[in-house]
């Protein structure tokens, strides 16, 4: 059931969901949570399509609010609302509510949605594409309790985790941290099977993936031990190696959904380790609404600090140069004793015979 309401407002949206709920025959609220959108009109359809296929597993309202760019000055001034209110078959097992804003009132979108948010229930404010620098202090993050964003779709996603991690504040958290849960929870279970130091560890994955970093720094956080990142060709991450006192432990997924996990003095086993889609990275994050403090921690441990520890290993490239001078000294020294092996002796100077001392 689809209603569409033309300059509109937050009193009329909420009445045409009463009258649609008992038009379909489900008078009761069954939300557990309020999930706002907060994108542009050329992302607005993965989004809420994604959207609409977590609510399978948490029903909950969603808000889409997408603010339209006024192209003139007279329609930057002139303020107004439109929204479209989809239930039953149309919203999977929630409510969405499309709202387009026009004019001033897109400088105002919290109070637009703050009178359409279900009350006593948690909300959760996710922003697909272009994420404020501080979620927390944004209008509409301030009426969250858990603030969704994507570092992968920033223009410069490495530089936006920086500036992450300076704005942190408890309920934030990123798609791309979401992304790698299963290889967190893939090396956590492979340590657990071998009673070993870990002493250095590498992460390898495509060039600006911010999942990158923030896996190499969760392990140095964690592990207490250098890491170093390398790029390649992707999909994604592609490998995980640890070093440790019993021998290497690698995690290898070269083609983005079948990984193999070699374990010294184990054999090889292959598991699934798909790329997920949003969908399901926004049904994970919905399961918890209280602040995910591993990540506060990975991500508060910083990239600067990364390079630093990273920095300081790899013997192989400090110690190549004493290696060469060793081989050229001995190369030399091999060179001038064969040089005089080949060198014909000189005759030693016969002995004179010694001279009979005259009798007295």
């Amino acid at each position: 059931m689809k209603t569409d309401l033309t300059d509109t407002t937050s009193s009329k949206i909420n009445k045409a969901l009463v009258l649609g709920r008992r038009a379909i025959g489900t008078p009761a609220v069954g939300m557990v949570l309020t999930l706002v959108i907060v994108t542009d009109e050329e992302n607005a359809y993965d989004a809420l399509k994604a959207a609409n296929e977590a609510s399978r597993e948490h029903p909950s309202r969603t808000l889409v609010v997408i603010k339209r760019v006024s192209r003139s000055p007279r329609d930057r001034a002139k303020a107004r609302l439109d929204a479209e209110v989809r239930l039953g078959a149309d919203a999977s097992t929630g409510e969405t509510v499309v709202l387009r804003l026009y004019g001033e009132v897109v400088d105002h979108a919290q109070s637009v949605v703050l009178p359409l948010l279900l009350p006593d229930a948690p909300v959760v404010v996710w922003w697909p594409v272009n994420a404020p620098t501080d979620p927390a202090n944004d209008p509409l993050g301030a009426l969250a309790q858990r603030r969704v964003t994507d570092t992968y779709a920033a223009e410069q996603p490495i530089q936006e985790l920086t500036a992450r991690a300076d704005a942190y504040t408890p309920g934030d958290t990123d798609l791309s941290w979401t992304r790698i849960t299963p290889w967190r929870s893939m090396l956590a279970a492979a340590l657990d099977q071998v009673v070993c130091e870990v002493t250095s560890a590498s992460v390898e994955g495509e060039e600006f993936n911010p999942s990158v970093e923030l896996l190499a720094m969760w392990l140095a956080d964690q592990l207490k031990v250098p890491v170093r990142r390398s790029a390649s060709a992707g999909p994604g991450l592609t490998s995980v190696r640890m070093e440790t006192s019993c021998g290497p432990i690698v995690l290898d997924r070269p083609d983005g959904s079948l990984a193999t996990l070699s374990i010294h003095g184990q054999p090889d086993r292959a598991v699934a380790l798909k790329r997920r889609e949003t969908a399901e990275l926004i049904a994970e994050e919905l399961r918890r609404l209280d602040p995910d403090d591993t990540y506060a921690s990975a991500l508060r441990f910083g990239l600067e600090r990364l390079d630093e520890e990273a920095a300081t290993t790899a013997p192989e490239v400090v110690d190549a140069p004493v290696e060469e001078t060793v081989v050229v000294e001995e190369a030399v020294e091999v060179t001038e004793t064969a040089a005089t092996a080949e060198r014909p002796a000189k005759k030693a100077p016969a002995k004179r015979p010694a001279k009979k001392a005259t009798a007295k």
